[in-house]
């Protein structure tokens, strides 16, 4: 994509990442874009870069617009080499000498990552720094997601560029929230599930910091995705709302099955469920993503997993589930574990293990050996009815 106006004097530079399906386990469907800003004043300054294998394409957008030697100076809110990958590029060619303003944390993981001599301009926590008619503003937003995490803020536009915040993993010919609508809300809400979940306390802390700060938005331009600027406050409430995990009356049946019948356990836990009033589905983990069903478990009241029992374990796609679901540290939930074996039967055991760990509030456990029968499968529809009925009205 073509560099475009985000405000006046201020430019999109970045790159679109069409063809990546995979980032760092998970699932982007439908790509990705690396954003990067220009701003066009008595000190010309871009904010953030991009990913190694996009920065000439950066060039070539900031050279549309300025003579990349131009540029005064260089601004890096996040650390992470799909913003940062390209960094070294840019300051060839805008200068090595030019300043590089970070956070403190930012300059000493960028020194790790490049050896090269840069002129590294720590900022504190409210920080500003002029740069002409317009005042830029640092805002420090450790673990959001990374330590190194900062926003940058400018103070004459009200536009908010927020790094890896209020992003989404969609490439597209949209470059603004009202082009392309109510689409994009799954996008952002799976980013914010597989990605921030897990800072949720420190997203309603910040949230609550920029409300005492008085911070107007009239924009918010995150690193991924498209800029929100016709109801930038909708996703901050999204974040708000999303970071609170109330439940609904929802539950998810996750599992994997060997010879179908730990399939037939969950099928039958699901329609008791629903027969309950719940809006209930199963998730065979062979046919789904991690980061799609990690998607649905934000607002769901019960997490219900089951495996048969394969060499005295949990079946490995089970285990991969529930080792990135308990890294991402989702909170009110029910939990239930179940599932079919053949003569050990240790599976389900281990399931309810990682589900207390995790803090669910372990419900119950069914474990069935070989083909359920009828009194196992009336087993299953009682814990679809124990669930149901903890679960919220």
């Amino acid at each position: 994509m073509k560099p475009f106006e985000v405000a006046k004097d201020i430019y999109w530079v970045g790159a679109i990442d069409w063809n990546i399906r995979d980032f760092h386990g998970y699932s982007v469907h439908n790509g990705t874009t690396y954003n990067a800003f220009l701003i066009m004043d008595e000190k010309v300054t871009l904010i953030d870069a991009v990913k190694k294998e996009f920065a000439d394409k950066l060039i070539e957008n900031i050279a549309e617009i300025v003579d990349p030697r131009k540029i005064d100076y260089v601004i890096s809110n996040h650390t992470e080499m799909d913003h940062s990958g390209g960094l070294a590029r840019v300051m060839h060619k805008v200068g090595e000498d030019k300043p590089l303003f970070c956070s403190s944390i930012g300059q000493k993981s960028l020194s790790r990552h490049f050896p090269q001599k840069w002129n590294y301009r720590a900022v504190k926590d409210g920080e500003e720094l002029k740069i002409g008619k317009r005042t830029l503003a640092f805002l420090e937003t450790r673990m959001l997601h990374w330590p190194d995490s900062m926003f940058t803020y400018a103070k004459e536009d009200k536009i908010l560029f927020s790094s890896d915040a209020f992003g989404q993993h969609y490439a597209g010919t949209e470059r603004f929230d009202d082009e392309i609508g109510e689409a994009i809300m799954p996008h952002a809400r799976k980013y914010f599930a597989n990605i921030l979940l897990l800072y949720s306390p420190l997203i309603l802390k910040l949230v609550d910091k920029v409300q005492e700060m008085g911070l107007a938005l009239d924009m918010i331009c995150p690193d991924h995705g498209i800029l929100w600027r016709k109801e930038p406050l909708k996703i901050v409430q999204a974040y708000v709302e999303w970071s609170r995990q109330n439940p609904k009356r929802k539950a998810l049946v996750i599992y994997d099955t060997m010879w179908h019948s730990t399939e037939l356990m969950a099928e039958t836990i699901v329609e008791s469920l629903v027969q309950e009033g719940v809006d209930a589905k199963p998730y065979h983990l062979r046919r789904w993503d991690r980061s799609d069903i990690m998607t649905e478990i934000l607002d769901a009241g019960a997490v219900i997993v089951g495996s048969p029992t394969l060499n005295n374990c949990m079946f490995p796609t089970v285990s991969d589930f529930l080792c990135y679901m308990k890294g991402l540290k989702p909170i009110n939930k029910l939990g239930a574990a179940f599932g079919s074996y053949g003569w050990s039967g240790e599976a389900t055991k281990l399931i309810a293990k990682e589900l207390e760990e995790a803090k669910f509030k372990l419900v119950d456990q069914v474990k069935l050996q070989y083909v359920p029968d009828r009194s196992g499968l009336e087993a299953c529809r009682e814990l679809g009815k124990k669930i149901a009925a903890e679960l919220p009205k």
